[in-house]
């Protein structure tokens, strides 16, 4: 008998909490995540049935603004196992996901579960990682990663050390401090060291709440432990002043920017005021050099808001990043590492604000007196 695959419907919700609790004993879905995933539009929640009965099924999740997928669950009921279900819903999967533009999936799989693995290493999945104390009983989960769309380039990855921000507002001495820590292992990340670069590199104001990072501010900050560092900033005019509305921040945030770029020029960090591409990145992530590059999260999280993230790796379709912030809980740590973005779509979310904000800073290899400070 052959296995019929759909999409899952909310008139399936008893069946996937009866599936769920009858295939694993920790780790499992609540009935009010169900209801959420069934109505979800960033995910693919398909179900498998089997002698007029659904008997698996799985749940592909799909991060906005990227072309990441995660297989976040995928069960079979435990008395149908070895009909090919697991197979089955795994390509109907892949087939989803791939229709949604998405270029890589990803998932994580429980050392000892010897058949799941067996599965996904036949159907080409690559182990990439190890995640220790994953699980609730403590197992440590290894890390599959397939790319569903194949092409002729294989991707170029630095091995960069991946950072959680501690605050809502230091992604920007977060994406710094894997950077520096990346170009040299004596540099040691800390929670004191994050808000110390925040309160070298914050315009005091922005938006709502605390200021984010001036690009100068975090080139200066790098400069102070020792590091090569240039910037792009595709405008001379006062960074991230329409962020707010009252004179008076505005003021404050001049008297800011205008002290940072007193500073570049004293300490002779190279500026580029211009627009800096792809094939700049590129250029320099070749050389070994770590670029950190400003985006607005609108295609993420439909906020407006200034990112810094850290670039990991392209080839021929995307660029990857590292990302600090994991989306409300919602994302695990996984998949805020090596986040693929193709490239048109970076295209439009390299640029922030009204003034269409471009900007980077790029930490370079050759710092022999990195993390002395001046």
């Amino acid at each position: 008998m052959t296995t019929v695959i759909r999409p899952a419907l909310p008139t399936d919700l008893e069946a996937l909490v009866a599936l769920e609790n009858a295939s694993f004993a920790t780790d499992k879905l609540s009935r009010r995540s169900f209801r959420h995933w069934l109505t979800n539009e960033h995910r693919a929640l398909l179900v498998g049935e089997f002698e007029h009965r659904v008997a698996g099924y799985i749940l592909i999740i799909y991060h906005p603004g990227t072309r990441l997928a995660r297989i976040y669950s995928l069960a079979v009921a435990p008395e149908l196992r070895g009909h090919g279900i697991a197979k089955a819903l795994m390509t109907a999967g892949e087939q989803a996901a791939r229709d949604d533009g998405r270029l890589y999936l990803r998932l994580e799989v429980s050392v000892d579960n010897a058949a799941a693995i067996k599965l996904y290493e036949a159907l080409g999945y690559q182990r990439f990682g190890v995640y220790r104390d994953y699980y609730q009983d403590h197992k440590d989960a290894l890390r599959y990663q397939k790319r569903i769309r194949r092409y002729r380039d294989k991707p170029q990855h630095r091995s960069v050390h991946w950072l959680r921000q501690t605050t809502p507002f230091t992604c920007g001495p977060a994406a710094l401090m894997m950077a520096m820590h990346a170009l040299n292992r004596t540099y040691q990340p800390s929670a004191d060291e994050e808000i110390n670069l925040w309160r070298e590199a914050t315009t005091v104001f922005m938006t709502s709440g605390h200021g984010g990072c001036h690009p100068l501010g975090l080139a200066l900050a790098a400069g102070r432990r020792g590091f090569h560092v240039e910037t792009w900033i595709n405008q001379t005019s006062t960074l991230f002043i329409d962020s707010v509305r009252s004179d008076e921040k505005k003021r404050v945030i001049e008297l800011t920017d205008q002290y940072f770029k007193r500073e570049a020029e004293r300490r002779q960090i190279p500026v580029h005021y211009a627009s800096i591409s792809q094939a700049d990145l590129i250029a320099a992530f070749e050389t070994g050099a770590i670029p950190l590059i400003l985006i607005s999260t609108y295609a993420m999280d439909r906020k407006k808001a200034p990112h810094w993230v850290v670039m990991s790796g392209y080839d021929n379709d995307c660029l990857y990043m590292h990302d600090s912030d994991p989306d409300d809980g919602r994302q695990s740590d996984l998949d805020c590492q090596f986040i693929p973005i193709a490239r048109e779509d970076f295209e439009r979310m390299c640029c922030f604000g009204k003034s269409r904000l471009r900007t980077a800073v790029i930490l370079k290899p050759d710092s022999a007196l990195a993390h002395k400070a001046q």
